[in-house]
């Protein structure tokens, strides 16, 4: 498994299609338990980070994954532009120098990542927020050896749909307490819209 450049670029593509088709269901999702603006935020936040990585030349993947942590900190207001920017943030740093993402790098930065958006947000597993989703991505990236794309979708899709059954203790969901039982998280429905399409285009290996 390696992650170039284009594959890079076509992750975030990728991503936004996935987002733009299912912002009014993110925004459906987070209006039940949240702020009602997380599939809006997504939408406007990743339309800009086409727009800027469109019109951009990459020689690494680092600086496409700093271009991305940038728009998103700039363009996503709420919890998850400073959350996911510090995701891609940590991303790039992590593969910083190097000419392709091996699993192995991949995984450490997905460690860093992971562990980036567990400072910001003061969070941990268990509170049904993304981070739901990017700890089992990064346990199974990390341990599995020969890692086939479809086992990252279908860990990310599981995990995702786990949410559903936690109660909230984090964020403006926690004000529900067990009323947010039943609800899918938003942050973990778009985390598995990100590692979907990172596995649809580690499985085309363009």
């Amino acid at each position: 498994m390696e992650l170039h450049v284009a594959q890079a670029l076509m992750w975030i593509e990728r991503t936004n299609e996935k987002i733009q088709e299912n912002k009014e269901y993110l925004s459906a999702l987070d209006q039940a338990i949240g702020d009602g603006d997380h599939g809006i935020n997504m939408a406007r936040g990743f339309q800009a980070v086409i727009e800027k990585t469109s019109s951009s030349e990459y020689e690494t993947v680092s600086d496409v994954l700093k271009d991305v942590a940038m728009t998103l900190m700039a363009k996503v207001g709420g919890a998850s532009g400073p959350l996911y920017g510090t995701a891609f943030l940590k991303m790039s740093m992590s593969t910083k120098g190097k000419e392709s993402v091996s699993q192995e790098d991949l995984a450490e930065a997905v460690r860093q990542a992971l562990e980036g958006m567990k400072q910001r947000g003061k969070a941990t597993e268990g509170e049904k927020t993304l981070i739901d989703v990017w700890t089992p991505v990064q346990e199974l990236l990390e341990q599995s050896e020969d890692l086939q794309p479809e086992e990252i979708k279908k860990t990310a899709k599981d995990a995702m749909e786990a949410t559903k059954n936690i109660m909230a203790t984090k964020g403006r969901a926690a004000y529900l307490k067990e009323r947010s039982i039943g609800h899918l998280d938003a942050g973990s429905v778009s985390s598995y819209y990100l590692f979907e399409s990172l596995a649809n285009v580690l499985e085309e290996g363009n």
